[in-house]
């Protein structure tokens, strides 16, 4: 048995490895704080922690591990608790801060002690909680079509529907009111295969998982006075057709963060970093980059 699987097998990682040397790829579960999660770790170097966003999992970044393992980077994605392959206790099914200390643990378990930490969507807020927590875990932050502000009145009332539509109908009820804000129409029209995939992400979530991400986002706490604070290489990537968070808030974000970097991804829509992801791989990497984060 070679080295690295006996020891991922004594730390309990579950870990299945393929590959050699840049493109080397672990993938398993972790049991931290109650919850089993599912997690992949894709190359050797500076590790870079991607985080998803509503409802989906570790796989929206499918089209990102390997241009950015090839670049030097160690990516490791995970599943949030009740989302894709990981799971949790209904009664134990996670908030912001959950979410940032499963990470965090994640982080712990597979001996990473630093890493750039991005976050899409859902994964902005996991990301600044995770920040809030342990800024020293962090080399640098990339906000993918998140945003800082709290949720409006009529942003709350959509994510407790979303909550309200999953307990009634189950997440698969859930598809037709994301993937339009997920793709632009033209990627939905064009290829239905990459509509396909988000779907069966979206399909993946437990009901649980679903109540609780949608209550986390629509009662989320205002962090644009927190982003003031953040000290460390910072990239906002948004999109030109995001109409979940449009460039306004991410133009918003990047002004309120010294020295932060804004990228607007044209010809995607919320979900760019799946839709668009040639050009946010070369985003991401141009500015880690720049900022020698390497």
């Amino acid at each position: 048995m070679k080295k690295t699987t006996m020891l991922a097998l004594m730390l309990g990682l579950g870990a299945a490895q393929a590959g050699g040397a840049e493109g080397a790829r672990q993938e398993g579960f972790l049991d931290v704080n109650g919850a089993r999660i599912h997690y992949v770790s894709q190359g050797q170097g500076t590790p870079m922690l991607l985080l998803h966003g509503y409802p989906l999992s570790g796989e929206l970044f499918a089209r990102n591990r390997d241009a950015l393992a090839a670049a030097g980077y160690r990516v490791i994605t995970v599943d949030h608790r009740g989302y894709g392959q990981s799971t949790a206790p209904a009664a134990d099914s996670g908030s912001l801060t959950t979410y940032a200390n499963d990470a965090l643990a994640v982080m712990d378990r597979l001996g990473v002690q630093k890493a750039i930490v991005g976050g899409m969507s859902m994964g902005g807020p996991i990301a600044f909680e995770m920040y809030k927590a342990a800024p020293q875990r962090f080399l640098g932050l990339v906000l993918i079509n998140t945003i800082a502000n709290p949720a409006s009145i009529v942003e709350q009332h959509i994510w407790r529907g979303m909550a309200q539509k999953a307990s009634t109908f189950g997440p698969q009820s859930l598809v037709g009111e994301l993937l339009k804000d997920m793709l632009t129409g033209a990627t939905r029209t064009n290829r239905p295969a990459d509509a396909a995939f988000l779907t069966n992400i979206v399909k993946q979530a437990t009901v649980a998982a679903d109540v609780a991400g949608a209550n986390a986002l629509a009662t989320r706490p205002d962090y644009v006075p927190f982003l003031k604070t953040i000290q460390v290489p910072t990239l906002v990537l948004g999109s030109v057709e995001d109409t979940v968070y449009p460039p306004e808030f991410s133009r918003k974000m990047q002004q309120n963060i010294a020295g932060s970097r804004l990228v607007l991804i044209p010809g995607a829509a919320h979900a760019a970093i799946f839709e668009n992801a040639d050009a946010a791989n070369r985003a991401i990497l141009d500015w880690a980059r720049a900022n020698n984060l390497r």
